[in-house]
Order: structure tokens, then sequence, then C-alpha cells
């Protein structure tokens, strides 16, 4: 179940969970936030190569491309088996930016979006079906947990992808990881 929790950026220990979809994405919204739920138009299944998965999902990302001029999409995976799984989960939990907005649509699994907005933070699970779009220049984080577990469509203004400049807060650290965020729900 997708979930919404608001926090005092200074106080971790304090936040206000949200888990109704429709009042997770009225929440969103103020701060700019796209949070939607697709549908796939067709059946496929886990073991499907992305060309399928990106198939399924067609009419939504072709929507999505005409509405804001993506000019590539991917399919990304990892799992628990992943040789470089500590690594990646590690540079995604920095506080950082981007000058392009990102888009992911959880097709598998599960992540934790955890966006800095002046004197609040908002922690946004993500379930397969949600789709979640952060503003440019919004500051975030993303934890993929311990033994990562999801499939995600990508969308991107540029065809350079996801690039990311840091901030060096170490404000995620305050804050509870996916696996603890999940074990308190």
């Amino acid at each position: 179940m997708s979930a919404l929790t608001l926090y005092p950026a200074d106080q971790p220990q304090q936040g206000h969970t949200f888990r109704d979809f429709a009042a997770i994405a009225e929440q969103l919204k103020g701060i700019g936030v796209q949070f939607e739920r697709w549908q796939a138009d067709c059946e496929f299944s886990q073991a499907d190569d992305a060309e399928a998965v990106l198939k399924a999902y067609q009419s939504s990302i072709d929507k999505l491309k005409q509405q804001y001029s993506f000019q590539s999409v991917d399919v990304i995976s990892l799992n628990a088996d992943h040789p470089n799984k500590e690594a990646l989960r590690q540079k995604f939990l920095s506080e950082h930016t981007h000058s392009d907005f990102e888009v992911r649509f959880f097709v598998e699994g599960k992540g934790l979006f955890y966006l800095h907005v002046g004197d609040q933070v908002y922690a946004v699970l993500c379930e397969q079906g949600d789709l979640i779009s952060v503003p440019a220049n919004t500051t975030h984080w993303f934890d993929m947990g311990e033994n990562p577990a999801f499939k995600c469509i990508r969308l991107f203004t540029t065809e350079d992808g996801w690039v990311a400049d840091f901030t060096g807060n170490p404000i995620a650290e305050s804050f509870p990881t996916l696996d603890q965020y999940v074990a308190g729900l």
C-alpha cells in the first residue's frame, strides 16, 4: 500500500502518515508532485523484457511524452542479487537535485522517495502501479532498501538521463530507511 509521511525537516520522529491514495496525491500536488496510478494496457509477465513492459504501458507513456516532451524512456530493474546493489543504494541515499524532473513508474516492487521542500520532508512510499514525478530542482533522495526488488519505467526530457547534483546535506541519515519505514507502518 502506498503511503506518505510528512515530517518537520528537523524532527524525523514526528511524522503524520496518509495511506489513502487520493489524500496522498492531494498533499503531493501542493508541492508540484504528480502522483498517480497506471494500469497496464495488456498482460505481461515478470520474465518479459523491457520492450514488453513498455508496450504494456504504452498509452500512459505516450500521454506523458506528449504532455512533457520526453526524449527517452527506459526500464530499470534491481534485485537483491545485483552485485553493485549497495553502491547504487548509497548513491541514491544522498540528498540531491536534478535540473530535469524525475519521473518513475513502479512496474514491480517498491521504493521510498524523500522530498525535502522548505522546512518539510515528504516520505513517499511508492509501490507497484504508482507513478511519481519529482519537480526539477527539488531536493530529494531515494531508498531501495537493503534487498532491492523493483522494476521501474523511467522517463527523461534529455538524452543524458539521470544526472544528479549532490547537496552535501546529511539530512537523509536522520530519516528511516525503506526497511525501517515499512516496518513502522
